[in-house]
């Protein structure tokens, strides 16, 4: 079974930052995409980052500059680290890992205070 974990959420105010982290166990695989997707209140989940295998990135408009991904494939493990955020930002962001089916966190909570 493959189980994915976020951690690094938490309360941050306007203009700090934080760093997600999303370690996976189980699988014996490597995932081909990584990704960091959010859900606020009342929005749907939207995705964020993405990260291939290749390490090529995608990011969302309202996140360039401000966002990094990154992974480690030999751990399949994807992080993000978020700066200069914004209380727009407030939302539960789940990790995401495709091997020819989703996987999906439990989600952590970011909660950018104004």
């Amino acid at each position: 079974q493959v189980t994915l974990v976020e951690s690094g959420g938490g309360l941050v105010q306007a203009g700090g930052s934080l760093r997600l982290s999303c370690a996976t166990s189980g699988g014996g695989f490597r995932f081909t995409t990584m990704a960091w997707y959010r859900q606020a209140p009342g929005k749907q989940r939207e995705l964020v980052a993405r990260i291939l295998s290749s390490a090529s990135t995608f990011y969302t408009d309202s996140v360039k500059g401000r966002f990094t991904i990154s992974r480690d494939t030999t751990k399949n493990t994807v992080y993000l680290q978020m700066s200069s955020l914004k209380p727009e930002d407030t939302a539960v962001y789940y990790c995401h890992g495709y091997y020819f089916r989703d996987y999906w966190g439990q989600g952590t909570q970011v909660t950018v205070s104004s």
